[in-house]
């Protein structure tokens, strides 16, 4: 019988798994592997991710590796713009094409198949050996399609192409509009380290290491890909996963030999980035958030505030306004959390202050 964890042991082991119980002194790219990348749309998340949870984080070391191509900024999982190692993203992106390929399928439709091909084709041949302004991109394929927008258009070239969204765009005081490459004129052209299903396993395990214990429909939401459940339970079956019991019975994945933390661990207040992937992207909410409180983050335009969790929990956001950082909260906090609160906040403003 699968060893049940309680709902304290399920929260607190996935913030221990994501640096937010204690903030760690590591390089960047470490815990940034660790998180499996950092939701990147709005392109000072990452910052925001990583000050989160490494202590002194200075924006420049995330810099540094994306100007020196160690890092990118590109869809991958979900579709969605991850700030990950560039090595990483040699084979993820691939892996997740099928989720790409579901976004440009809408295009495609609206374009009609043939002429999306010949878009693709078109903006390849444009991208090849060097960068082009996603304005400039636009331009030209409309100018060859004067049918469609341009805006149209970029979205069929990023969901077919693997395009990296180059520096100044995504550094901390960069405010460029998107310039894209391909990526292997970015970074270089080499093979991928895994692919099929072996990378699929890797996947799962990587989820695993920075989210779980999981189940299998949180790692397939997370990641945007289906069908992963034969493929748990082969890993469950070679002993490289045990399966755990959530509070509510759900079925939990894990990692063998990975601990599960103790319920009564202090969880600090911590201010997490706008789509901060422990929130965002989540079929397993309920070990990080009330559901109630979820939808009353939720905006019209599918923008995300950033999140305040205390006691481990999501209790409000945060937001930024003339440069100064102020909350909303959906509780009453305790004096000692007030005084945390405090504390958290003003890490944030001599962050933004100091570094920005």
């Amino acid at each position: 019988m699968a060893h049940q964890i309680t709902t304290g042991q399920w929260n607190r082991t996935l913030l221990h798994r994501q640096h937010l119980l204690d903030r760690v002194a590591e390089d960047a790219i470490e815990v940034l592997d660790r998180c499996v990348g950092l939701q990147a749309q709005d392109p000072r998340a990452p910052f925001f991710g990583l000050a989160s949870r490494i202590a002194d984080f200075d924006p420049l070391e995330l810099d540094e590796l994306l100007i020196d191509r160690e890092v990118v900024r590109m869809a991958t999982l979900r579709s969605t713009v991850c700030a990950m190692d560039a090595e990483d993203a040699r084979w993820v992106r691939p892996l997740v094409q099928p989720t790409l390929d579901a976004e440009l399928a809408t295009h495609a439709r609206e374009l009609g198949e043939r002429r999306a091909a010949q878009v693709v084709a078109e903006a390849g041949d444009l991208l090849a050996g060097r960068s082009i302004s996603g304005t400039e991109l636009g331009r030209a394929l409309h100018q060859r399609h004067p049918a469609a927008s341009p805006a149209t258009l970029v979205a069929v070239a990023r969901c077919a192409l693997p395009l990296v969204q180059v520096p100044p765009r995504g550094l901390w005081r960069g405010s460029a509009a998107p310039t894209y490459q391909l990526f292997d004129d970015w970074v270089g052209a080499r093979e991928p380290a895994v692919t099929g299903d072996e990378a699929r396993r890797d996947l799962i395990r990587l989820y695993l290491r920075g989210f779980g214990p999981a189940t299998v429909q949180g790692i397939q939401r997370w990641c945007g890909l289906t069908k992963l459940g034969s493929l748990v339970e082969e890993m469950e079956a070679d002993w490289e996963l045990v399966e755990r019991s959530g509070p509510d019975g759900e079925r939990l994945f894990d990692l063998e030999g990975l601990d599960i933390i103790d319920a009564d661990r202090p969880a600090p207040v911590r201010l997490l980035a706008p789509y901060d992937n422990v929130l965002v992207a989540q079929a397993d909410r309920q070990r990080i958030a009330d559901e109630d409180r979820i939808r009353r983050l939720r905006t019209p335009n599918g923008r995300s505030p950033g999140f305040v969790l205390v006691d481990g929990w999501l209790a409000g956001s945060w937001h930024i306004d003339d440069g100064r950082v102020g909350l909303d909260l959906m509780i009453e906090p305790s004096a000692a959390q007030r005084d945390e609160l405090d504390v958290e906040v003003q890490l944030l403003q001599d962050f933004l202050d100091e570094r920005g």
